[in-house]
């Protein structure tokens, strides 16, 4: 008969086994799955490549190519420029350029890492993307025009301005991002950010979410190809590398104003919980200028999705009243 010391090593290491097992089943189960979701990724970003249809134009920037939509025949001309991490921007604009065709000339530029435009490992510093957009419409001949932008492109607008004030006639900012608001200086998680992208996690997350597209008057194929190119683009290294550069670049921001002289048209989500004092950073934003005005939209931070009719007849009201 074993002595009971012996006995009682036994009966403990019985359970250690199984938990052992246990936790390599796991682990096992874990690096399968992983693998699985990123050969998923692979093939998928493989078959998606050749149903992207391209729109647009490329424009030669730096060696590389910058994709412009251009729709309208219109006198004055409208450039548009998305906000942070939106992936397909001439697309996502798509419901508000079909309202400003008729009556204005719209470009659509999709910075580096946007769209279909190339992705660079140029820093995605301020000052970068705005002589890229510049360098697109100077290649274009476009020389006079209205800037109209999304979220980020407030500071990238701002300094747009300042730099080249003889072409811009206008600022039109929808749900823009001010120099001054809070909680900018903010550490992303870029490295995990990547991961997901690498992995095919992302892909997978965005397929499980929620439809951003559900209920808004998108087309099916204009969602389907939204969708696609989203799975491309979403984290890719420009944009993490401009994720990057977020903070210092509403740092370098802070001291810039609109010039008094400028038109000045700011679209605001009313109903921002998110940052502290939305709608006064922006009306002090336009208190200085001489002709200048805030309109808030009920909607989301994406106003242009929803209330595209009201951003457009608006700014052809204010248009006219300037003149």
């Amino acid at each position: 008969m074993k002595p009971k010391e012996e006995v009682m090593k036994n009966r403990m290491r019985k359970p250690l086994r199984i938990l052992l097992k246990t936790l390599g089943a796991i682990a096992i189960a874990i690096v399968l799955f992983l693998a699985i979701v990123f050969i998923v990724n692979v093939f998928a970003t493989k078959s998606e490549q050749g149903k992207i249809e391209p729109y647009g134009q490329h424009v030669s920037v730096d060696g590389k190519n910058m994709n412009v939509l251009i729709q309208g025949e219109g006198e004055e001309t409208i450039v548009l420029l998305p906000g942070f991490g939106t992936a397909t921007p001439a697309l996502d604009f798509k419901l508000l350029i079909d309202q400003l065709s008729p009556i204005y000339k719209v470009v659509a530029v999709e910075p580096f890492g946007y769209g279909l435009s190339d992705g660079t490992e140029k820093e995605r510093t301020t000052e970068n993307i705005v002589g890229e957009v510049h360098e697109a419409l100077q290649q274009l001949n476009i020389n006079r025009y209205m800037l109209m932008g999304h979220s980020i492109a407030g500071i990238y607008g701002i300094d747009y301005v300042s730099k080249y004030p003889n072409e811009v006639t206008a600022f039109v900012g929808i749900d823009s991002s001010v120099p001054t608001q809070p909680g900018m200086d903010v550490k992303l998680p870029i490295k995990k950010l990547e991961f997901l992208k690498k992995s095919g996690l992302l892909r997978m997350m965005m397929k499980l979410g929620a439809d951003p597209y559900a209920s808004l008057a998108f087309d099916d194929k204009t969602v389907e190809q939204m969708k696609m190119i989203s799975y491309k683009n979403m984290n890719n290294d420009t944009a993490l590398n401009e994720m990057g550069h977020i903070s210092s670049n509403f740092k370098g921001a802070h001291d810039l104003t609109f010039p008094k002289d400028l038109l000045l048209l700011l679209f605001v989500q009313a109903n921002n919980e998110g940052v502290a004092g939305w709608i006064p950073l922006h009306e002090g934003q336009i208190k200085d200028s001489v002709h200048g005005k805030v309109i808030t939209l009920d909607g989301s931070h994406y106003l242009h999705h929803t209330k595209f009719k009201e951003i457009a007849e608006n700014v052809r009201l204010f248009m006219s009243e300037a003149k």
